[in-house]
């Protein structure tokens, strides 16, 4: 966003300091497999902090992703994505982000920040879109947010290659991340 943003341009924007509620969020992928199809997945154990500035410029995201917790819906392929071939969780338990930025492009926010994963640090931007901010029924407040982004899983020496008789990959390149974030304001 640039310095002339304000928050009132934003509706019920609130600043503060937010705590991601990973029973209301979805960290979430997809990737083509067999150049055919798309497999989608999650995690299921993720944790995070937004600070919501008094100017949305200097707002800030930090998120821990545990992945081991991969969830594609096979066990199996579970178990062969946390091996060495792809993550190598017994090394590298954890993928973060951490933001270095928040910009307006056109109608919409961008979200600048680094992705560490499998111990290689690049600079990753997420699309944003804010979902809003309101009062939750119990008292809190809750804000909403939406992030998508492609990487390229070979940049983070995620290099796991299986080439089909017909040519081609049985997984691409290309990773789509998806999240659906929930916060809850700190008291």
């Amino acid at each position: 966003m640039t310095a002339t943003t304000t928050a009132t341009t934003i509706p019920g924007y609130i600043a503060g300091t937010w705590t991601i509620d990973p029973v209301h969020s979805e960290v979430g992928f997809s990737v083509r497999h067999m150049m055919v199809s798309k497999v989608r997945g999650k995690f299921t154990t993720f944790s995070g902090q937004i600070v919501t500035g008094e100017d949305p410029a200097s707002s800030a995201v930090t998120a821990e992703i545990d992945l081991a917790s991969i969830d594609t819906g096979n066990e199996q392929r579970d178990a062969h994505i946390r091996s060495a071939d792809f993550f190598e969780v017994e090394s590298y338990p954890t993928m973060t982000y951490r933001s270095t930025g928040v910009r307006a492009l056109g109608g919409e926010y961008i979200l600048d920040g680094d992705l560490t994963l499998k111990g290689v640090t690049k600079s990753v931007p997420l699309s944003l879109e804010l979902n809003g901010f309101g009062p939750d029924p119990y008292g809190g407040t809750r804000a909403g947010f939406t992030a998508t982004t492609e990487i390229n899983r070979r940049d983070f020496g995620v290099n796991f290659h299986a080439a089909l008789e017909t040519g081609g990959a049985v997984v691409a390149d290309k990773v789509v991340l998806h999240l659906e974030i929930e916060a809850v304001l700190a008291a």
